[in-house]
C-alpha cells in the first residue's frame, strides 16, 4: 500500500548548488516551498555527504559546495550582522571565523560552527564597505573599528 510522503524521483539526483538553489538533474526547482523544505531537511553523514529526511523517508543529494548558503545580511544593533540562512534560520556573523576561497566565495561558519556556509552574492556586497586590505595584500572586516582578519579556507 502507497504510504503518503515524501518519495524521491529514482532516476532524479537531487542537488543543491552552489547558487543556493536546489535541482533535480538539472533543472531547477523553482517552488519556494519544496526548496525551504528540502533546505531544512539536510542532514549530514559521517563521511561527510548529505541526505535529505523528511519524515520516514530518506533520499541522498549531491551538495556542491556547502549545504547552507547566506541569504541576506541584518544588522543586530550592536555593530555586527545576523546572517539569514536557506533554511530561514538566523544566525550571529562570527567575524573570526569567516574564510575566503577560490573564486574569492566568502564562507562563514553556522550551525554551532559545525559546517560553513557560502555568502550569496547580495549577502557578500553587504559587507563589502566592510572590507579592508592591508599591505600585505590579507583581508579584514571591520565592525565598530575592529578588524577581524578573514582566513583563507582550505581546498575542497
Amino acid at each position: 500500500m502507497a504510504r503518503a510522503g515524501f518519495y524521491p524521483v529514482e532516476s532524479g539526483k537531487i542537488s543543491f548548488r552552489r547558487d543556493g538553489n536546489w535541482y533535480t538533474d538539472d533543472e531547477r526547482i523553482d517552488n519556494p516551498r519544496i526548496a525551504l523544505l528540502f533546505s531544512k531537511s539536510i542532514q549530514p553523514n559521517p563521511d561527510g555527504t548529505f541526505f535529505l529526511q523528511v519524515g520516514d523517508e530518506r533520499a541522498s543529494i549531491r551538495v556542491e559546495d556547502t549545504p547552507y548558503v547566506v541569504r541576506t545580511l541584518e544588522d543586530d544593533g550592536l555593530g555586527g550582522f545576523a546572517m539569514l540562512l536557506n533554511d530561514e534560520t538566523r544566525e550571529p556573523l562570527d567575524a573570526s571565523a569567516l574564510q575566503v576561497g577560490a573564486d574569492n566565495a566568502l564562507y562563514a561558519r553556522v550551525k554551532s560552527g559545525k559546517l560553513r556556509a557560502r555568502f550569496l552574492r547580495n549577502a557578500y556586497y553587504h559587507l563589502t564597505d566592510r572590507l579592508e586590505c592591508d599591505e600585505t595584500g590579507r583581508f579584514f572586516l571591520n565592525l565598530s573599528g575592529v578588524r577581524h582578519p578573514i582566513a583563507s579556507a582550505p581546498p575542497t
